[in-house]
């Protein structure tokens, strides 16, 4: 593919890293320090992805040239409307994998795409189902994954994914914090 600008990945995150490597383009990584990541309490649950990835965008208005493209995103795991955000410790992993467990719940990804003068924003939503888990599998997974940067407490690519998901209706890379299909293909449009 070729590009027409010089993408900056704003993101810290190793996953998004490979995914956006997975495409055969080339980027950069760049975070800035001590981006707010609120929201405004109002916000629909399916657009606080979205509006989180433009907000870190827009700390990059005015730091691209002409030629450069800034690529934001947030991802969120939603059961019963509630939002389930990375954990601070064990204990609220434990809550967030029992929340999870034996049901179906969403991966809302949102993503921003930034050029001088233009913002393309969009979120992908993905509806993951996991098994019952026990008490052992979830202690087992904290305990040897420690999944304290991860949305919802888990990694659909680690062992919970492996023996806890029994379907996934929509974007498997989505679950894993970048819808790349869909970043390819605004990235086209751009």
């Amino acid at each position: 593919m070729k590009q027409k600008y010089h993408i900056i990945l704003a993101s810290n995150s190793p996953r998004r890293r490979e995914l956006l490597a997975g495409l055969g383009i080339d980027f950069e990584v760049k975070v800035l320090p001590g981006i707010d990541e609120s929201y405004p309490e109002d916000t629909p649950t399916a657009d606080v992805a979205r509006v989180i990835a433009m907000s870190k965008a827009a700390v990059y208005e005015n730091l691209i040239g002409d030629d450069e493209l800034v690529i934001t995103a947030d991802t969120i795991v939603v059961v019963d409307d509630e939002i389930l955000g990375k954990p601070q410790h064990a204990d609220d992993a434990r809550r967030m994998l029992r929340l999870i467990s034996g049901r179906t719940h969403q991966v809302i990804t949102g993503v921003c795409l930034m050029v001088k003068g233009k913002v393309k924003s969009f979120s992908v939503t993905t509806d993951v189902t996991f098994k019952q888990l026990t008490d052992n599998e979830i202690d087992y997974y904290i305990e040897n994954y420690r999944p304290y940067d991860k949305a919802g407490a888990y990694g659909i690519q680690e062992w919970i994914g492996y023996v806890g998901v029994t379907s996934l209706t929509g974007s498997y890379f989505n679950v894993m914090g970048l819808p790349v299909q869909r970043i390819y293909t605004e990235l086209q449009s751009m």
